[in-house]
């Protein structure tokens, strides 16, 4: 009688053991270092090959799998993390990963670091992308030369699904720190974007023709907006965002190119602003194509010392390179300011400049507080081509309305 009881256990417990090991072979992941594929880490050796050959694998993987970037300093050119992959794949970076300076080294992409065509991707690690940019920001003044697309975006996001990226960071940009492009349900959580104010066309984090995207407590400063919206992005929630230095967080600039795509549902919550030139903006190129920027929602908003705090600008014309006296055609409607609150480091805090054109529609002021911060002088505020609703308190007060 013993004997088969034992003889029971061992066949109940091989079985448990197999359909364990099974389960681990479904939801385990499978570990790919960097490290056991060649790389150096030691600042000088390129690693390129050895990342692009964990990334290959990992992607392979018939379970999930994570790509490991562990400690050291990484000296890596382009490289590209390209999809589909068969299974869900996380690259945990802890690392310090530099980019080449030479910008020849860039010819071929778009991006230094570029994750592309991947459903269920997840990086987080702590990690940082130094994008070495400093001594191109004077040299390659992109939008006064036209050669913007000589310069890479230190990571790019582009035709991602279902995808988280958390807690890393990215330093000295070459050009924007972060493009979120063409993806669907993507979270950028508690990321950190570095670079003086002397950067020019570092965007912190800019996103254009994705949906369902979330922004949420990035700590941002750099030399151009902390977060800016370009045509096409719907549904976007942007949450508990620092931002200074920096230009603000804007919607736009729309209307440049033809065939843009509308930007719908934006909603901008919970932020704090400080010394930035900007505040929170919409803009438009006059002499536009006709286009389409409707329920955007900026509420929970503190400025400190912040130029502009509330601006729509419907006559975005940097270094004259526009038809000025051409109304922007692109319709602006739905739009609330809720709760912002703080200084102006201009007196004019609230400038709503609206397409004489296509007026804006149904805006809305409410619970604006805004105080001068250069001496007693009360703030003023300025409306062209528009009669926004004002409710409850309103510092400035009113708004001087003009066509």
């Amino acid at each position: 009688m013993g004997s088969k009881l034992i003889a029971g256990a061992t066949c109940l417990l091989f079985l448990l053991l197999s359909v364990s090991k099974a389960q681990g072979a479904i939801f385990g992941t499978k570990k790919f270092d960097v490290k056991k594929y060649g790389a150096k880490a030691d600042g000088k050796t390129d690693d390129s090959q050895a990342i692009n050959s964990a990334w290959q694998d990992a992607c392979e993987s018939k379970i999930a799998s994570t790509v490991v970037i562990g400690k050291g300093k990484y000296m890596v050119g382009p490289v590209k993390f390209q999809g589909p992959c068969k299974n869900p794949i996380t690259v945990k970076v802890q690392g310090n990963i530099k980019a080449p300076v030479d910008i020849d080294r860039f010819q071929l992409q778009d991006g230094w670091i570029v994750f592309k065509n991947i459903n269920g991707l997840q990086v987080f690690g702590g990690g940082t992308f130094d994008g070495q940019g400093s001594i191109h920001w004077s040299k390659y003044n992109c939008v006064r030369t036209g050669r913007c697309k000589s310069l890479p975006s230190n990571i790019r996001f582009t035709s991602l699904s279902n995808s988280e990226i958390q807690e890393i960071t990215s330093l000295n940009s070459k050009f924007y720190h972060m493009t979120v492009f063409n993806c669907n349900n993507i979270t950028l959580e508690n990321v950190v974007i570095n670079a003086p104010e002397t950067s020019l066309n570092t965007d912190g984090i800019h996103v254009g023709r994705s949906t369902e995207v979330k922004i949420t407590g990035a700590k941002i400063k750099t030399g151009d907006e902390c977060v800016s919206i370009g045509e096409g992005s719907q549904q976007v929630a942007i949450e508990r965002v620092t931002c200074g230095p920096g230009h603000g967080i804007s919607i736009g600039s729309l209307g440049r190119y033809h065939d843009e795509q509308p930007v719908v549902g934006v909603k901008v919550r919970n932020c704090r602003l400080t010394s930035t030139t900007n505040g929170i903006r919409i803009k438009t190129w006059p002499a536009s194509p006709t286009g389409i920027a409707s329920n955007l929602h900026f509420e929970d908003i503190t400025m400190n010392n912040v130029s502009n705090p509330i601006h729509i600008n419907q006559q975005y014309c940097p270094y004259n390179k526009c038809q000025a006296k051409i109304p922007s055609r692109v319709k602006i409607h739905s739009v609330s300011f809720k709760n912002i609150r703080g200084t102006s480091a201009t007196k004019l805090a609230v400038k709503l400049i609206c397409s004489k054109g296509v007026p804006c529609q149904n805006v809305s002021l409410g619970n604006i507080n805004l105080k001068y911060n250069g001496s007693q002088d009360k703030t003023t505020s300025e409306c062209v081509n528009v009669k926004p609703r004002i409710l409850g308190k309103m510092v400035p007060p009113g708004c001087v309305t003009s066509v």
